[in-house]
């Protein structure tokens, strides 16, 4: 079986309040006023698929909510996402990997996050046979061809692949290639799911 695994809020917490709790100290704006002018809009998604370098992004951003930071400010608050890793969830990635089953993950990223978390919490990287970032292969959930793109790259068929995100819309993207996957809800499901599959 092919196991694959999404990054935030599965393997990693992250929290974007935090990043807009930085901008608004640094650039002295209200927290309030941030968090209406912010969406997660096209720039987003070009972003991470590297049609947008980190600088273009920054300044983008930064017009969108109307506060004027330096680019490592922006970084600074860019990089607050990250609480830290989810307890326990690696072990599940190693015992499922120490069946014989193959395990990889899936993220829609960016440049900047990637150089942090992976510089933060390498131990992340190392249960996992391979890591498939947007950022790098220019494809995002949950469009299909990501998903065609990691199946085709690993040898398996839709139907021996399990994959857990914490998205809707990226569990459904899977779910029209006939892909079994798991919206991760809280900090239990994936333990849970596994065990109701007899896999743990």
């Amino acid at each position: 079986m092919l196991y694959i695994f999404d990054l935030g809020n599965v393997l990693i917490d992250i929290d974007f309040n935090r990043v807009l709790g930085v901008w608004s100290h640094l650039s002295a704006t209200p927290l309030h006023e941030l968090q209406s002018k912010f969406s997660l809009d096209e720039n987003f998604a070009r972003h991470e698929k590297a049609l947008l370098s980190d600088e273009a992004f920054a300044q983008a951003v930064s017009e969108q909510l109307g506060i004027y930071l330096s680019f490592e400010q922006f970084i600074e608050g860019w990089n607050a996402i990250f609480i830290g890793i989810r307890p326990g969830v690696l072990d599940l990635v190693r015992q499922i990997k120490a069946q014989g089953h193959r395990v990889v993950m899936l993220s829609n990223t960016n440049l900047a996050h990637t150089l942090y978390w992976q510089s933060e919490y390498p131990e992340v990287l190392a249960p996992f046979d391979h890591v498939y970032l947007s950022h790098e292969i220019g494809m995002r959930k949950p469009d299909k061809e990501i998903y065609e793109y990691v199946l085709n790259q690993e040898g398996y068929k839709a139907e021996g692949t399990i994959f857990f995100d914490d998205n809707q819309d990226n569990i459904n993207g899977a779910k029209t290639l006939g892909i079994e996957s798991v919206l991760v809800s809280d900090k239990t499901t994936i333990e849970r799911y596994l065990k109701s599959r007899n896999i743990l």
